[in-house]
């Protein structure tokens, strides 16, 4: 049977050229042929950032069935990222489509979300001087409620460096993340797991910090790392503070 193919929205923002962004859009639209389900959507967006080093971030999004498969990649100059994105989500949807593959048989099999994958190549974060930093993004939803193999697999599927959700088993807001050659998970009140993971898990013993996101701002500075995970001091829901590409910060909260 053909499928239809989505027209890709495109979206540029700073100096890109309009052949680059037709190019992007013309990789984009023949890798949608190529998913292992229908695509419902897709768009591309291009950006020309503030890192001296590597400017260009060149980012994609995938409606398969319903499933949202997101590759962000960023390099020198935004031919190289285009180049760059479209293997990267060549390689996704093959991932994808294994997975798919081995849930209609009856036999998932999580650990090959991530088999002989190269490491994501993350933006770089742009260094601006700490009082010039701001949360300039705010992203609120309803946490899915899912396992962590489930958690896992959007993780990838969206391209993350980790994923805030509510835990089936525990029902406590949790952060799932990777730690070297596997998955920890942090939760606002770790309780004891029964449940066994198909994927390398490992669970965080300590309460997520109870604090607010001026604390939480601290913590991420002093810590050094690309998030900090915390209990909001009013509500003790689960939060995540990021730092952004730009070099600003981006929060995540649950929804009311």
């Amino acid at each position: 049977m053909t499928r239809t193919i989505p027209q890709v929205k495109t979206q540029a923002g700073g100096n890109v050229p309009q052949e680059l962004l037709d190019r992007a859009k013309e990789k984009i639209e023949k890798l949608s042929g190529r998913a292992p389900e229908p695509v419902l959507a897709a768009r591309v967006r291009l950006t020309m950032g503030p890192d001296p080093e590597r400017p260009a971030l060149a980012q994609a999004n995938l409606d398969v069935n319903g499933r949202i498969i997101r590759v962000q990649t960023a390099a020198s100059t935004m031919s190289e990222a285009v180049d760059i994105l479209e293997d990267r989500m060549a390689e996704r949807l093959r991932r994808v489509a294994r997975h798919w593959e081995a849930v209609r048989g009856g036999q998932p099999r999580p650990r090959e979300w991530r088999h002989n994958a190269e490491p994501t190549q993350r933006p770089a974060y742009y260094p601006r001087p700490m009082e010039d930093r701001q949360v300039i993004r705010h992203k609120s939803y309803e946490l899915p409620s899912a396992t962590p193999d489930e958690a896992a697999f959007d993780m990838e599927a969206l391209d993350y460096d980790f994923h805030l959700f509510t835990d089936v088993a525990t029902g406590q807001d949790s952060v799932l993340y990777r730690h070297a050659d596997a998955y920890r998970m942090a939760q606002t009140d770790p309780k004891p797991r029964r449940e066994s993971t198909a994927i390398d898990l490992t669970v965080s013993p300590h309460p997520a910090p109870r604090i607010t996101v001026r604390e939480a701002i601290e913590r991420l500075e002093a810590t050094g790392l690309p998030f900090t995970f915390f209990a909001d001091a009013e509500t003790g829901r689960g939060n995540v503070l990021y730092h952004r590409y730009d070099g600003h910060y981006g929060l995540i909260t649950p929804a009311g």
